[in-house]
């Protein structure tokens, strides 16, 4: 919960050496709110919530900037919507442009008005070039460092993930606001690039601080999961989840990751059970892009593992079909394709693979299109051939591009289910060599985690096709 008499309004800003270009004291410090619960992963209701309290801040000063620029920045971080298709969007985006045109506002507003504008362009590297030229001035600028994190992600760039925020690090001083979220912040990029060991101290360092920090626990259960840690990772969300359960955008993640533990062990009643009790609510009330590849991502395993879904495609479904066409990012289209081929909609398949194939053949700057002729089609064939039942030919769409695919962004967690089809592809294959494919991976799957579970029982199955031909 945000302390309302904690929110900093214009001369607090300008103390921080962040000053904002309004006259009213009240829109900066519902700024401050609206960023401190985008920073934390939760709707604080005392507050009026993210929505409530950017209409607040809009009726504050309606020519407010940087009020513009955080509520359509928002908008497209969350990925849920595309200027190409949202008008309304599109219309906030050169709205916010020319309100900052008509202004003296300093260079770190008008860089990033510029960066959100790019972000909406689809030129994501632009964008975080733009927010990183904020932060070299002004590495206490948390916007710019939670927008370009979060940049990164999408775009699969773990390093720079993680260098970004080394780089501001030792400029957030426990005394300044959020200063602990910070630690979580890099404590996901260290953990991104295997220095995991440093990643879980500096979560739970930030923890030690706030123990409702729902991101550092996503950390924590990040490196349980890279370790296949099973026991660890089970009862640390266990003994945490009556700390994270409150934080509402993150808390569906958290039991994604609760239930990845539970499918690593073969447990997959319990795995349903959670997938019912709080990723499909969480799913329908808030129909955000993180709820929804968790909910295809978490089916799409279980499948896999030959678990029966009965009909909870057909609940994904409706979601999922009216972003068919939106492409804002290539992982989201994937995980879109999982459910309209789990739920046997052919149309919302063909509409979806037919429309990225079109924005593939004018990508103009939209680093996602550009990916999408040699990464994204690819990877969506593959789920394709994989539904019809055509192994090899899975194999021959996903092997040249398995390196790649970082580049769609999304967690080395998330990419995994990845790495699980083309091997469970491999192990399906009637070509020799495929067999003998499945069997380098699955040594390469098991010196990477090892005692994994899930590893051992896919190593029996490869051992007993062997045997049988």
């Amino acid at each position: 919960m945000v302390d309302p008499a904690a929110l900093r309004d214009c001369q607090a800003w300008k103390d921080a050496g962040l000053p904002l270009s309004t006259p009213s004291n009240e829109a900066c410090k519902l700024f401050d709110a609206t960023l401190t619960q985008y920073v934390k992963w939760t709707n604080d209701k005392t507050l009026g919530g993210i929505e409530g309290c950017l209409s607040k801040l809009k009726a504050a000063d309606p020519s407010f900037a940087m009020g513009h620029a955080i509520s359509t920045g928002l908008v497209l971080i969350g990925t849920g919507s595309s200027v190409r298709l949202d008008k309304e969007l599109d219309l906030a985006v050169k709205n916010m442009v020319e309100i900052s045109n008509r202004q003296p506002l300093t260079q770190r507003e008008r860089l990033h008005v510029s960066a959100v504008e790019a972000f909406a362009r689809g030129d994501f590297p632009g964008a975080c070039e733009l927010w990183e030229q904020i932060l070299r001035d002004h590495p206490t600028d948390m916007l710019a460092l939670k927008f370009s994190h979060d940049a990164y992600f999408y775009l699969g760039q773990q390093e720079q993930m993680r260098d970004s925020v080394a780089r501001i690090y030792p400029f957030w001083t426990p005394d300044l606001p959020l200063s602990s979220y910070v630690k979580g912040l890099y404590s996901f990029g260290l953990m991104e690039t295997n220095f995991y060991d440093q990643a879980e101290k500096l979560a739970k360092e930030a923890l030690s601080v706030n123990p409702a920090d729902a991101w550092s626990v996503h950390t924590v259960a990040h490196v349980h999961e890279m370790r296949a840690e099973v026991k660890d990772g089970l009862d640390f969300m266990q003994r945490s989840e009556a700390h994270w359960k409150g934080s509402d955008m993150l808390a569906c993640h958290n039991y994604w990751h609760w239930a990845l533990y539970l499918i690593e062990k073969g447990e997959y009643e319990a795995a349903l059970t959670i997938y019912d009790d709080h990723i499909l609510p969480s799913l329908q009330t808030s129909g955000t892009m993180l709820d929804v590849v968790d909910s295809c991502s978490m089916l799409y395993r279980l499948q896999m593992e030959g678990v029966s879904v009965g009909d909870r495609w057909q609940a994904v479904l409706p979601v999922t079909r009216k972003h068919s066409r939106d492409h804002v990012l290539l992982f989201n289209d994937a995980h879109f394709l999982m459910a309209s081929l789990g739920a046997r909609d052919a149309q919302t398949t063909q509409e979806l693979l037919a429309t990225l194939q079109d924005v593939s053949e004018s990508p103009g700057e939209n680093c996602q299109h550009l990916l999408a002729r040699d990464v994204g089609l690819p990877l969506c064939r593959a789920l394709v051939e994989a539904e019809n039942g055509n192994p090899d030919r899975v194999v021959e769409l996903l092997l040249p591009i398995r390196y790649r695919v970082v580049q769609i962004g999304g967690s080395n967690a998330q990419r995994d289910v990845f790495n699980q089809l083309l091997i469970h592809a491999a192990l399906r294959c009637g070509a020799g060599a495929h067999r003998n494919l499945a069997r380098s991976l699955l040594m390469e799957r098991d010196a990477l985690r090892p005692n994994s579970p899930l590893t051992a029982r896919l190593m029996r199955k490869a051992a007993s096709v062997h045997l049988l031909q």
